[in-house]
């Protein structure tokens, strides 16, 4: 690992740099006649640098406007006659694109956002996103134009290239990271979600999954009750639509929701027994791991679904609580099962910061608090 901070991989400069940019004059330069590549290149890294990622993207688009045609329809057919060929399709789990085609997307919202160029913008924000995810250009569009994007987006639930069906999706989120936020209530894209969770491609369903994930956030039960009307439909394979009420309900079954973790099929408060917590030491030094064990025991067979909790201390002597995925298990009458784990405490997390002090592990099985217990960080 390096240690020189100059050393360190930045995001940033792997996905806009020189190289990329001009990739990106040659895209242009094979959909333009006569566009000037090099000059095109000199104005873009003139100021590039000094930026942070989403400025480069930003930039880079500013710096198109001033190569494309003043006219949008017409910059919108050379933005389509540059675009390089859609993705893979055969990749049914392909990632969302190169990184170098976002300046596009931010051109379509700098000078497509209008109502004379909405139709326009659209179909090119459908062609863009075969190439890279538009996920949040899309958004811009919902916040100004709500109605006829969520009709566009409705077209879109059939459209037979996959990366536009996830773009209903995954331009809908409640809480798309490193996205503004959308204006719509969390109800509003359900009728689309209906549409696409029976979908073949796991690019798709897994952002409907995480879709319902950012609505459990704020309105659990609206996710429980639309997983429960899905399976009832049975449009979707029973192992897909599975994996998607799993990875759906990760937020609420780390916080113990009955609804969720019963139409997982765990049962709210089991009859089982849970020995002591026990550590390895229960003192640990920061950079190190915490080992501890316990035993589980069961009365009938039963399914289980064992997590832990830890109560990380702040700088401000409250505590932080984070949940953890320990494991499943399914215990026959009688059985017992001991089970072991090794938590790394590493100094240098990106999440938060270790302090020094006290820390307590909780086990949840089945969404219910059943043993705790104390171990010590030291420096």
């Amino acid at each position: 690992m390096p240690t020189d901070p100059s050393e360190r991989f930045s995001l940033k400069d792997h996905l806009f740099n020189a190289e990329r940019v001009g990739y990106l004059s040659d895209l242009l330069s094979g959909g333009i006649p006569g566009f000037h590549a090099k000059r095109f290149v000199d104005d873009v890294m003139a100021s590039m640098l000094d930026l942070e990622l989403t400025q480069r993207v930003e930039h880079i688009a500013a710096v198109l406007g001033q190569y494309l045609d003043s006219d949008f329809t017409v910059a919108a057919v050379q933005i389509e006659a540059s675009l390089p060929p859609p993705l893979d399709l055969t990749l049914t789990d392909d990632d969302f694109g190169d990184f170098i085609i976002a300046p596009f997307g931010q051109y379509v919202v700098d000078r497509g956002l209008a109502p004379e160029h909405l139709d326009v913008s659209l179909l090119l924000i459908r062609s863009i996103t075969k190439r890279f995810s538009m996920e949040r250009t899309i958004r811009a569009f919902l916040n100004e134009y709500p109605t006829e994007t969520m009709a566009k987006l409705e077209e879109w639930c059939t459209d037979e290239n996959y990366h536009v069906r996830r773009l209903v999706s995954e331009g809908t989120r409640p809480l798309l990271p490193w996205a503004p936020r959308v204006g719509l209530d969390v109800e509003e894209p359900i009728n689309l979600l209906d549409q696409l969770h029976a979908d073949p491609t796991r690019y798709v369903t897994r952002s409907v999954a995480n879709h319902l994930n950012d609505i459990a956030k704020s309105r659990p039960e609206l996710v429980v009750e639309t997983l429960q009307r899905w399976r009832s439909l049975g449009k979707q394979d029973d192992a897909e639509l599975r994996w998607m009420e799993s990875h759906a309900l990760r937020t609420l079954v780390k916080q113990g929701h009955q609804g969720a973790l019963e139409l997982l099929g765990f049962v709210a408060s089991p009859q089982i027994a849970l020995t002591p917590i026990e550590f390895v030491g229960t003192t640990v030094a920061i950079n190190s791991s915490v080992e501890f064990s316990f035993d589980i025991s069961a009365d009938t067979e039963v399914r289980l679904l064992v997590d832990y909790e830890i109560a990380f201390p702040t700088a401000t002597g409250r505590t932080r609580t984070k949940v953890f995925k320990l494991k499943q298990l399914e215990l026959a009458a009688g059985e017992t099962v001991t089970v072991r784990k090794r938590h790394p405490l590493r100094g240098n997390a990106s999440t938060f910061t270790l302090h020094p002090g006290t820390h307590t592990i909780a086990v949840q099985v089945n969404g219910t608090k059943y043993r705790e217990a104390d171990f010590t960080l030291t420096e």
